[in-house]
């Protein structure tokens, strides 16, 4: 064994250096930094999203056409209709789905949500346009839907996500009166 170190002589170093491995393809990014906290229930420049706990809830979508509000109304009051509310006035209910959702329509998105929610036997009834509408004609909307018998508040608000429109009924309603004959 001595004989083949010999046989070789002595080590030199390499007149060339050391393949060295490729350099990486894509350079390492710093982590970027987190907020300590996000902010809950922010949406781009301060506007509160609107969050529903601690209920029932449902959300329909469909697109912006002239049969969106038949369709969300049939199915609007199958879903009412399955949190067990055997007093609702389903005329009612309808007629509030109709109209908010036909209004929403008329604002000219592409679609339109609704959003339905239960709390203290009362269903709230939210429709979102997606679109910005001018807010021409809310007032008369709003009239109408005050006018019907089941209904306990209504309102509208206008954002950048659109202009939402919502009605609360009362599931157990006052019997109507009968007009009085003198």
């Amino acid at each position: 064994m001595n004989d083949a170190v010999e046989a070789r002589g002595p080590q030199l170093p390499p007149s060339h250096p050391p393949k060295s491995p490729p350099p990486q393809k894509k350079p390492v990014e710093a982590p970027r930094p987190q907020p300590a906290t996000k902010p809950k229930g922010m949406v781009g420049q301060g506007r509160m999203r609107m969050a529903v706990r601690n209920r029932r809830t449902a959300a329909l979508t469909h697109r912006s056409d002239p049969w969106a509000a038949r369709k969300t109304t049939a199915k609007a009051l199958s879903v009412v209709r399955g949190w067990g509310y055997p007093r609702l006035d389903a005329a009612d209910l309808e007629k509030v789905v109709h109209r908010l959702v036909s209004t929403a329509v008329a604002d000219g998105g592409r679609r339109v949500s609704i959003h339905l929610a239960d709390q203290d036997q009362r269903i709230l009834v939210m429709v979102l346009s997606h679109h910005a509408a001018d807010g021409s004609g809310v007032e008369a909307v709003l009239g109408e839907l005050a006018a019907v018998r089941s209904v306990v508040g209504c309102g509208a608000d206008t954002g950048e996500d659109g202009r939402r429109l919502w009605a609360l009924l009362d599931t157990d309603p006052a019997p109507q009166r009968a007009p009085r004959a003198d």
